[in-house]
């Protein structure tokens, strides 16, 4: 009887399962190997990496930028591949393009430059130290960290982002005793705090923690970017995609087929291991009522996913459940929603929306407290912990904001009427006072007067395919629980048990790298080096 070659089955074609996929294709005789096969429930692949347009602009509605170029896999890529040009404008094409940044209050007020870099430069030292950064420049963080250490013993074990950057606020509002009037509405220490806030959801943004008491300090220290600048890619992020997708075979990925459970075998199970295919250890069903056979099957899906389906019952996609460890590890770690909304700005701005010579400024959003008696009631919720809106670049008409968390939610609940005119009513009030704002030709100066023609919205939340954006270290679990999800099944060596059938791959199982495409693709290229491993010591 001729031997069936073992089967490989990849659930995801995101960048951490294609580059499995990649590299085990590309491998010396690898079709006499094994089998190869990439199922997708969705319509498209990339995962979370989502290149786009929006009114002629090429924009990202996930993944974005490349963190860091030197060493950077992703980078080398798009570099091959020439995708760092392109004749079509794209989203940041010009850099973050900090230097134009502009901070408003709510009420109008634009704050001095050397006002807000004094409060940044404390509280990005404060991040600093977070990620191991001791050669401190900041005399008054520097006193902080003095004082936060003597009190504390040192660092406690389940302090949280949050708590650190608020406490060293109350020690940077006590330090400074002046707290006079600057503004109407607005005494030095209120705006000291809002602009604080502002900073803080700015790293509710880049974290995907919604709320920073949920975001563990000590595991700061150990995620590492790439050296080098932060860019994005001309061509799109999906080029990258497109090049590991490229050398696949048609018919290899398989669209459409949305994985409802996988059985596998653990411990007695193996023992009495029959089925109609042979004896392959792992069963996949399907949505539509088929299921598929495999030895080995590299899961990819979210941290998202996985919280939803470690249950016990018939909803739980694993079947027998996850071992305790690991389903602890995924309860534990965190899994964060961050969602761009882009806005087209109404035709009839282009003459008289200005800002001292530039278009629509890169505007940080300084908010009142939300109990504030005097924060300006028709400014909604959802948009209260937002900290930017600029355009995508210098003169485009398209602008972009973020959200996070709870807001992120409730914004991909609400219509596109809704949301425009929330955004408008919002940017309106913060833009009315502004004495060099232009905003001539308008009849009516108290009504909404920045308008929208058309929006699209990011939907990571409630997308049932990822439930959210990316991973975080929550406190309670640490590096340990990014290792423990990256664990294969079945733990260890069971006798007459097959090894390595369920194994794991994603950005949330990168101890170091997690939350970014560099670490989701590097994860798939360790599991697919695992597979290629074990196949040299085995009989295959």
């Amino acid at each position: 009887m001729v031997s069936q070659k073992p089967k490989i089955v990849i659930i995801g074609a995101g960048i951490a399962g294609l580059a499995a996929a990649n590299k085990l294709y590309t491998t010396h005789n690898s079709n006499e190997l094994f089998e190869l096969c990439v199922v997708e429930g969705g319509n498209r692949i990339g995962g979370r990496i989502f290149t786009s347009e929006f009114c002629g602009d090429k924009i990202e509605i996930g993944a974005t930028w490349i963190h860091g170029i030197e060493g950077n896999p992703i980078y080398k890529i798009a570099k091959e591949t020439n995708s760092f040009e392109s004749d079509q404008p794209w989203e940041c094409m010009e850099g973050k393009c900090m230097d134009k940044k502009v901070t408003i209050t709510e009420d109008g007020h634009e704050i001095n430059s050397s006002f807000v870099n004094t409060i940044s430069s404390f509280f990005n030292e404060m991040l600093d130290f977070s990620s191991g950064e001791r050669n401190l420049e900041n005399e008054v963080c520097r006193d902080f960290l003095e004082k936060f250490n003597l009190e504390n013993g040192g660092i406690e074990k389940n302090l949280s982002i949050g708590s650190f950057l608020r406490e060293g606020l109350d020690f940077y509002l006590r330090k400074d005793q002046e707290n006079v009037e600057v503004f109407e509405n607005w005494s030095k220490k209120s705006l000291e705090e809002g602009v604080f806030s502002m900073l803080e959801n700015k790293h509710r943004h880049y974290s995907a923690a919604g709320d920073l008491s949920t975001l563990d300090f000590n595991a700061e220290s150990e995620y590492c970017d790439f050296p080098g600048d932060e860019i994005v890619i001309a061509k799109g992020y999906s080029k990258v995609i497109e090049y590991l997708a490229s050398v696949l075979p048609a018919g290899l990925i398989q669209l459409g087929r949305k994985v409802a459970k996988i059985e596998w075998q653990s411990g007695d199970s193996c023992l009495n291991l029959k089925n109609e295919d042979s004896t392959k250890p792992v069963k996949l069903h399907f949505g539509d009522g088929s299921v598929m056979y495999a030895d080995h099957v590299i899961v990819t899906v979210s941290l998202g996913v996985l919280k939803q389906r470690i249950r016990v019952d018939d909803f739980g996609l694993f079947s027998p459940p996850l071992p305790k460890f690991k389903n602890e590890a995924i309860s534990r770690l965190g899994f964060g929603v961050v969602d761009k909304l882009f806005l087209q700005l109404s035709p009839n701005h282009d003459e008289n929306v200005g800002y001292d010579g530039m278009n629509f400024p890169h505007m940080q959003l300084v908010f009142h407290k939300p109990d504030a008696k005097v924060s300006q009631p028709k400014i909604p919720s959802w948009i209260r912990k937002t900290a930017l809106l600029h355009p995508i670049y210098p003169k485009s008409s398209v602008l972009l904001s973020w959200f996070a968390g709870e807001e992120a939610i409730e914004m991909e609940t609400l219509d596109d009427e809704e949301i425009m005119d929330g955004v408008s009513t919002t940017i309106s009030q913060f833009l009315a006072n502004s004495k060099h704002f232009k905003k001539s030709n308008f009849a009516d100066e108290s009504e909404s007067f920045i308008k929208f023609t058309k929006i699209l919205k990011c939907k990571w939340g409630t997308d049932p395919l990822f439930l959210g954006s990316y991973s975080y270290i929550a406190v309670g679990s640490s590096g340990d629980d990014l290792d423990a999800l990256a664990e294969p099944l079945p733990k260890g060596n069971l006798q007459n048990c097959p090894q390595l059938q369920v194994l794991f791959a994603g950005e949330a199982t990168s101890r170091t790298q997690y939350s970014t495409t560099h670490g989701a693709y590097l994860t798939g290229l360790r599991e697919a080096d695992r597979l290629l491993e074990h196949f040299q010591h085995v009989d295959v």
